[in-house]
């Protein structure tokens, strides 16, 4: 890598354009770039690293910081440009942070984008080709062609000599951080890391098949009992004396991890699987010993019972016998009654007649009471013929009523046609009022309404002048929206073409790899062609008496170009993904320039702002017809109410005349209904009244004579009834009536004598029972006894059952889980022995195991040898600035303590022959073997990163500590660097500096800003 030019604008402490000229300062070799304190020496520095990562260094990139140089002018944009060869390729890179610049329109600032470009200068073309402005595309470019991390390129080219001196005083554990940024050993600790989950996964695995065959043995001693004559299970947390535990064991608790965990679970359940069934068998012995006394209790008891069942049967036929001796009178009425009740059906039909003309005779009765209720004192005895000739006199004077009452209804219609002329009157001097009232206001309303028909004319020359500017507006909105939907997709396809990129470098990762262990063991492949006697194609021997053979992970030709043929095509996605940003970018490009700045919600609340406007001007412009038509129609108004108020004037005069006579005709009709009506209320009321009194009449006189021969029909019936009792022997009809029954009652009573007779057999035949008899002599059975003893037998039977039954349970529970256990201890056992594998590995890669005998870790390891690497490349240096006296060795000696081993560094003194740390040296001995480290740590990460040439190199101060003669040894150390084609930068306040070398870049500090200058040539602004 070799620099040329770079220009920084705005940057730092240049607040105008400046240009350093590399290959000016690079004739020399070696070159100065000094100043005073502040001037802005490391901000050049800090250009050249922006430029190509698009940050400062670490420490200087700190949170909120600014690139901007606060004497800039505002209208002015950071910018930095740097030209670079790289890889044979000449390329420019462009990096404009983010910043605040003046609104183009209005006042205050608004917010620009961070910009990146890349170009490469075209020999055939002699001009700078475009490769891509995208910041991650640049990034990646750069870290490809480059290399090396920011973090590598700050180390290897800008070589911060502080930093290298504190890592020669710093501990290993310093050191160890420092040397796995550069040389990027994350990989190793992720394995280290890999490991140590792996182990820690391993023994929970363990753990967990330990706690789960603990579980199984705690559920196989609960299921064992306590009492099953084994020894007791020592499980963790179990209480002495509570759960038999092997006697081997008695002394110790089993938990997770214990190797003999298994051996002694199987062991106890073994024995507890023994005693369990040993009990069992017990157990079926006393079952049936207690079901045979069961079953002997139960045949006594039933015979017990049965003979005190027959004794109280023949106890209960005595006791019923005397109770029929008992009845034998209730039996003799019963059927004296069903006799009487036999002979009396003969009289039914005539007591039937009697009670119904009682019946009819009670009824007519209680109707003629109700019909004279309501009738004077005086005809409240009168015969039917009396109240007959009552309501014929009455009809008589209902005729004389029938004029009154059509005199009274005409007077009703000439009330309420006076009433309907005062409210036609009413509402026509309403009419007369509203007309009055309206008319009035006549001159203002019609004045108003030509107003807003003038309003409407000019309403229509400002929506003609809103519809021009709504056109514009929105294709600014419809180029806004467009704009974010394009910036939008932009980012999308950005993200899918550093997808595809990213698929592209892991492709070709992979394809170089496979390429490398193919070239590795392309021995192998070329001894597979070997022909016995034919000769080799490489060496032309025709003997081969030991052909390669390929290695476990031997590549052949075929995996390697599918690898390639993979490649491309990721390769040629990434490049279309490209393509197809160009057009998104140009049509992109577009709609920004129509939109302009605005965001799209100014531009849509703009557009929906003049749409308002215009739709508010359109309405009012479509109102003038309205308008119109309102006037019309006031007008037509004005005539009509004009007209009305004539019309009402009118009405009101003919009403008046025509209630004057009706109010005559309603004073004759009154005299008239009130001669007739009498003290009623009114004629109808009268009327009314004459017509109920002769329908009570009517009613009084119809109940009368229907009592009359109500009466008649029962003196009959009473004598039939007489002469029917006579003919069936009743002294009496009372007594025939009493003797009559109901079928149901009859049928009751023959029912009730059968189930007597039937009683009387049964009793009969239960008495003469021989075995009752028998039953009945023998003593009084005792079924209580044998029922207390059959309880105690079924209880020990049950008891006995339980025990049976627990015993099966438990020997078939201790069966289960013993399957269970065997299992899991066999399961366990690899994984045990996994576990302890594990561990052993991740204890070696921690540096904790006993085989670990420098006790360094795997990333130690690793960085301990690019440490020896470094140190071999330092010390050849660091021996020739010092003379020849010191030289920088690499110590693996283990560290005391816990202090990580293998990153030591010792310097070794040629005029004492003593190796010592390097926390002894002076001053000026610390720089230059912190620059022959730094020297060296750039060979080692350059050839690490793949062998980019580093042709520019910077070396940040640290040469004030130095002697005369030892400042000479390093400038010669640097000038060497020349030789190789380096151009190798100073920075430095050393003044003797200045006078040895003759090429100088001088940082000139102003008020208004920073400046640049050549020494040997003046530089371009």
């Amino acid at each position: 890598m070799r620099l040329h030019r770079l220009d920084v604008t705005a940057f730092g402490p240049f607040a105008r354009t400046q240009r350093v000229d590399f290959d000016a300062l690079s004739s020399g070799g070696l070159f100065l770039l000094h100043g005073p304190t502040g001037a802005g020496k490391t901000s050049v520095l800090d250009a050249v690293c922006y430029a190509l990562y698009g940050s400062v260094p670490g420490a200087r990139q700190q949170p909120g910081a600014s690139l901007r140089s606060d004497h800039a002018d505002p209208a002015v944009r950071t910018a930095v440009t740097l030209e670079l060869t790289v890889a044979g390729r000449r390329l420019e890179l462009t990096r404009q942070p983010e910043q605040l610049r003046p609104k183009a329109r209005g006042s205050g600032t608004t917010r620009e984008r961070a910009r990146s470009e890349l170009r490469e200068w075209d020999a055939a073309t002699a001009g700078w080709q475009g490769l891509s402005r995208s910041h991650q595309e640049i990034g990646e470019e750069v870290g490809r062609l480059l290399g090396m991390s920011r973090e590598q390129f700050c180390q290897v080219v800008l070589l911060p000599q502080g930093d290298f001196a504190r890592f020669l005083r710093s501990n290993a554990e310093d050191r160890a951080r420092l040397l796995g940024r550069l040389f990027d050993t994350g990989r190793f600790a992720a394995v280290e890391e890999r490991l140590a989950e792996q182990r820690r996964l391993a023994a929970q695995d363990v753990r967990e098949g330990d706690e789960q065959l603990l579980a199984l043995a705690q559920r196989m001693r609960q299921a064992a009992g306590t009492d099953t004559g084994v020894g007791e299970l020592p499980l963790p947390g179990a209480e002495s004396g509570t759960s038999p535990v092997p006697r081997a064991r008695s002394a110790e608790q089993l938990a997770p991890g214990d190797p003999r965990l298994a051996e002694t679970v199987l062991e106890w359940a073994a024995l507890a699987r023994t005693a369990a069934r040993e009990r069992l068998t017990a157990a079926s012995s006393a079952v049936a010993l207690d079901e045979s006394r069961h079953v002997s209790v139960t045949a006594e008891l039933e015979s017990v019972r049965q003979l005190a069942r027959d004794q109280q049967a023949y106890a209960d036929f005595r006791k019923r016998a005397e109770n029929l001796t008992a009845t034998e009178g209730k039996r003799d009425a019963a059927a004296r009654r069903l006799e009487l009740a036999r002979a009396a059906e003969a009289v039914a039909p005539a007591v039937t007649r009697s009670r119904t003309a009682a019946a009819e005779h009670r009824r007519a009765a209680e109707a003629e009471t109700r019909a004279r209720a309501p009738l004077p004192v005086e005809l409240a005895s009168a015969s039917p013929e009396q109240l007959a000739a009552r309501e014929g006199a009455l009809r008589a004077e209902l005729g004389g009523l029938a004029a009154a009452a059509r005199s009274e209804g005409r007077l009703g219609e000439v009330e309420s046609e006076v009433g309907a002329l005062e409210a036609e009157s009413a509402a026509a001097e309403e009419l007369l009022r509203e007309a009055e009232e309206w008319l009035t206001g006549w001159e203002g309303r019609r004045a108003a309404l030509q107003r807003g028909i003038e309003e409407a004319q000019q309403a229509v020359a400002r929506a003609e002048h809103l519809a021009g500017l709504l056109g514009p507006a929105r294709e600014r909105r419809d180029a806004a929206r467009t704009r974010d939907a394009l910036a939008a997709r932009r980012e999308e396809e950005e993200a899918r073409r550093l997808r595809l990129a990213e698929r592209a470098g892991a492709a070709r990762e992979t394809w170089l790899d496979l390429k490398e262990r193919r070239v590795l063991g392309i021995a192998a492949e070329l001894a597979e062609r070997l022909v016995a006697g034919e000769p080799c194609a490489v060496c032309g021997s025709a003997e081969h008496p030991a052909p390669a053979r390929a290695g476990a992970g031997h590549v052949d030709r075929a995996a390697e170009e599918q690898a390639f043929e993979h490649y491309q095509r990721a390769d040629e996605a990434a490049e279309e993904a490209e393509r197809r940003l160009v057009p998104l970018r140009e049509q992109l490009a577009a709609a920004t320039a129509s939109a302009g700045d605005r965001s799209a919600e100014e531009l849509l609340r703009e557009h929906a702002d003049l749409e308002q406007e215009h739709a508010a001007a359109r309405h009012t412009a479509g109102e003038a017809h309205t308008a119109r038509e309102a006037l019309a129609a006031a007008e037509g108004e004005h005539a009509r109410r004009t007209a009305a108020r004539g019309e009402a004037e009118r009405r009101v005069a003919a009403n008046t005349s025509r209630r004057e006579a009706l109010l005559l005709e309603a004073g004759r009709l009154e005299k008239e209904v009130a001669e007739a009506r009498g003290d009623a209320a009114s004629v109808s009321a009268r009327t009314a009244e004459w017509e109920r009194r002769v329908e009570l009449l009517a009613v009084a006189a119809e109940a009368a004579r229907a009592v009359r021969t109500s009466a008649q029909h029962l003196e009959e019936a009473e004598a039939e009834l007489a002469d029917a009792a006579r003919r069936a022997d009743f002294a009496t009809p009372q007594e025939a009536t009493e003797a009559l029954l109901g079928e149901a009652e009859q049928r009751e009573l023959r029912e009730r004598l059968a189930r007597r007779e039937a009683e009387e057999a049964a009793v009969a035949a239960g008495l003469e029972d021989p075995r009752l008899r028998q039953a009945a002599a023998a003593p009084t059975a005792q079924p209580a006894e044998t029922q207390a003893r059959l309880e105690e037998a079924t209880r020990r039977l049950r008891h006995s059952s339980a025990a049976e039954q627990s015993c099966r349970t438990r020997c078939a529970e201790l069966d289960r889980l013993s399957l269970l256990a065997a299992e899991d201890a066999e399961n366990l056992a690899p994984l045990r022995e996994s576990a302890a594998r594990v561990a052993g590995l991740a204890s070696l890669a921690a540096g904790t195991s006993q085989e670990n005998e420098h006790r360094m870790r795997l990333e130690s390891y690793v960085l301990a040898a690019r440490l020896e690497q470094v140190a071999a490349a330092a010390g050849a240096r660091l021996s020739r600035m010092s003379g020849g006296r010191y030289t920088l060795v690499h110590s693996d000696q283990r560290a005391p303590g816990r202090g990580r081993s293998g990153l030591a560094l010792h310097v070794v003194d040629a005029w004492t022959g003593a190796e010592r740390d390097t926390s002894t040296l002076s001053g000026g001995e610390t720089f230059s073997a912190s620059l022959a480290l730094a020297l060296g740590l750039a060979d080692v990460v350059t050839e690490e990163a793949g062998g980019t040439r580093l042709e520019t190199l910077f070396i940040d101060e640290g040469f004030g500590s130095l002697d005369e003669q030892t400042l000479d040894e390093v400038l010669d150390v640097l000038d060497s660097l020349r030789e190789r084609d380096r151009c190798v930068g100073i920075v430095s306040h050393v003044g003797d500096l200045r006078q040895r070398i003759p090429t100088q870049l001088e940082v000139l500090k102003t008020r208004t800003g920073s400046a640049l200058r050549h020494r040997s040539a003046p530089m371009q602004e």
